[in-house]
């Protein structure tokens, strides 16, 4: 039943793409857009690595995005992917090496090379940020959403951070044990997309979409190539805000009114 409604539901948004007259401000771009470097910059400088910190930060970007992966020892490392194969020039799961073991290895830039840095955690990256811009954190799936929770809590309130970090994830279980706990930021919460004329979403899986169950959100971001003015619209009627990833360069047409574009490019936006 719900591939069936997953399916037509792609269909219609391939069609409605296809129809859309998209909204923008006088200078072609959304008012009030902020522009957010995706791990880091990773069309800049390696992805997730104090490098791409730094650079974006010389550019300007509204702020930083990285992902954070909860180790073995329970620390916060900042890795996209589940293994480190990609990224670094060790082997091994993010979840079953301790922050100790993650650290003897090295990034890797876009050659294959090992650079002279390791894998960050999420406390350098606020340290070396330290408020000068703001810090999107997306907190990817874990086997235990809560400790992921607390981990994220008491790291931001250490750092003093809660002022200009945010914190966006797929997992809604997460999400929601932050808010539970008392979380001391925004929270905002990704989706690939939202299905036409019905309230599901899809997040990894599908969900239901409604301001009732999303109080607590503050942003909504979507996949770029998945979102309508209409949807927008009425995210905003919500009083939320919309962001979409990944969007690298600036696009021949304008984009619906969304307050946020996440970018590998920054220095495409950020002129």
């Amino acid at each position: 039943m719900w591939t069936i409604i997953a399916v037509l539901a792609l269909l219609l948004i391939a069609a409605s793409c296809a129809r859309k007259v998209l909204s923008a401000g006088p200078d072609g771009q959304p008012r009030d857009c902020l522009i957010i470097a995706h791990r880091a910059g990773a069309g800049l400088e390696p992805e997730n690595s104090l490098r791409a910190v730094r650079r974006a930060m010389e550019l300007g970007v509204d702020a930083i995005e990285v992902d954070v992966r909860l180790t073995a020892d329970g620390e916060l490392v900042v890795c996209h992917d589940a293994t480190i194969e990609r990224t670094t020039n060790g082997r091994g799961r993010v979840d079953e090496m301790s922050i100790e073991e993650l650290r003897q290895y090295r990034i890797v830039d876009a050659a294959g090379e090992a650079t002279d840095e390791p894998l960050p955690t999420l406390g350098d990256v606020l340290w070396a940020v330290q408020g000068r811009t703001r810090v999107l954190i997306e907190a990817k799936r874990t086997k235990d959403a809560e400790q992921m929770a607390k981990a994220l809590i008491n790291e931001i309130a250490l750092y003093g951070a809660s002022e200009w970090v945010a914190v966006q994830s797929f997992d809604g279980e997460l999400l929601e044990h932050i808010h539970r706990l008392g979380h001391p930021c925004e929270l905002e919460k990704l989706f690939y997309f939202k299905l036409p004329l019905v309230p599901i979403a899809y997040d990894g899986g599908l969900v239901r979409f409604s301001q009732s169950k999303y109080d607590y959100i503050s942003s909504f971001n979507f996949n770029y190539k998945n979102l309508s003015p209409r949807l927008v619209e009425k995210v905003h009627s919500y009083g939320k805000k919309v962001k979409v990833w990944t969007l690298d360069a600036p696009p021949k047409k304008p984009l619906p009114a969304v307050d946020g574009i996440i970018t590998d490019r920054p220095d495409l936006w950020k002129k």
